[in-house]
């Protein structure tokens, strides 16, 4: 009861896409494209939370203007969380796209090995600047990277192969 109580107190948090990414994602209807789109959006926030790191400043206008390296890293969080959860419904729904799904789990993949590179190099400029909040935050986007990648190697192995692929050629 406490906590319910505390959680109606609570400020609202930010909203972790821009206007512009979350139309992108109500069109994308099929998980592939959501997926993709959600991905660039998340790699957006971790060059943006570099570039603020190193002082380079965002121009006027720019929908991700008012938002610290730390509001991006918890965007970055938060996305993929979300295509994580995406990814999982459509993974089990019977009768979903296994194609799409297989292709959302091949952007994954490949986008989460790019964001791990990316992340070490905002932990090192983490330490560098002595930024315990932000390292933690980095820390916690490793994390969900990893669980992200692996998740989709598993879901990957998981698929059944493209039709033709099992036949041995004679």
């Amino acid at each position: 009861m406490a906590a319910l109580f505390a959680t109606a107190w609570a400020s609202p948090e930010k909203e972790f896409l821009t206007e512009k990414e979350i139309a992108k994602i109500q069109e994308a209807q099929a998980i592939d494209e959501r997926v993709k789109i959600y991905m660039e959006a998340a790699a957006l926030r971790l060059k943006t939370a570099e570039d603020r790191l190193v002082g380079k400043e965002s121009a006027e206008g720019d929908p991700l203007e008012f938002f610290t390296p730390e509001d991006m890293l918890d965007g970055y969080y938060r996305i993929l969380n979300s295509v994580m959860m995406n990814l999982d419904e459509a993974f089990q729904k019977p009768g979903s796209d296994k194609d799409k799904v297989g292709k959302a789990l091949h952007t994954l993949k490949g986008t989460t090995e790019s964001a791990g590179k990316e992340l070490e190099i905002l932990k090192r400029i983490a330490e560098e600047k002595k930024k315990e909040e932000f390292w933690n935050l980095v820390n916690k986007a490793i994390d969900i990277t990893n669980g992200a990648h692996d998740g989709a190697e598993y879901g990957i192995s998981k698929m059944p192969p493209p039709p033709g692929k099992n036949k041995k050629n004679r």
